[in-house]
């Protein structure tokens, strides 16, 4: 989100300046999570947070024009093809606890493209035993800020929506996400088999987040069209 702001919400075009505050903010955001000190992730979250809300007090003045929201169709489609990209990961990852193995599609769909190193024409994934508690959480922490981020975007975007007769189809997205936030019974994260004994609860959550992210690709598509 603080990439989406830096490069496309706050600014009118490809070749305007980019807002300060938010370019700042951005690298705090993306700082190493794993650091503990010297300096502490938090404060440099924080100090994120400070920039972002230096960022909304100017854009609530009115005699400061240099802080602007550009509430357009294009800047939303292009936010949300960083979020199907993101959640499509998380779905893989996820899917990977039972393992399983894939076709190398990568050059799917055109004759001409090229990698720069060969791979395998298909290959295993796995998580490992010890990250599939760390995937499964990633993806409900990930799914329950986007919920926040996709309701504030129907107000945001409210009226783009309305033209585009997309808002139900946003509302839709964030009702396909909110299951993955329900309560968890099992005293920790099962990894049976997919029509095993016990419940995978690393394929239910892919499940939420892929039809999540087929409504997204819709949606997108309603954004782009005349």
């Amino acid at each position: 989100m603080a990439r989406a702001y830096r490069i496309d919400f706050s600014r009118s075009q490809s070749q305007s300046t980019e807002d300060v505050d938010l370019a700042g903010a951005e690298g705090k955001f993306f700082f190493d999570n794993a650091s503990w000190a010297f300096p502490q992730t938090e404060s440099e979250y924080r100090d994120g947070i400070r920039l972002f809300e230096r960022y909304l007090e100017r854009l609530a003045d009115s005699s400061r024009p240099d802080a602007q929201f550009y509430a357009r169709a294009d800047n939303l489609q292009q936010w949300l093809e960083g979020v199907e990209t993101r959640l499509g990961s998380l779905s893989q990852r996820l899917s990977a606890s039972v393992g399983k193995r894939q076709l190398n599609i990568d050059l799917a769909g055109d004759t001409g493209a090229a990698q720069s190193t060969d791979a395998p024409r298909d290959q295993r994934y796995k998580t490992p035993w010890l990250q599939i508690d760390d995937t499964f959480y990633e993806a409900r922490g990930q799914t329950w800020a986007l919920i926040h981020l996709l309701r504030a975007m129907e107000q945001d975007f409210g009226d783009v929506l309305d033209k585009k007769n997309a808002r139900v189809s946003l509302q839709q997205i964030i009702r396909e996400l909110e299951p993955t936030q329900q309560t968890i019974w099992s005293p920790f994260i099962l990894n049976g088999d997919g029509l095993g004994l016990l419940a995978n609860h690393s394929l239910v959550m892919a499940s939420y987040i892929s039809r999540a992210n087929a409504a997204i690709t819709d949606l997108r598509s309603l954004l782009t069209q005349g």
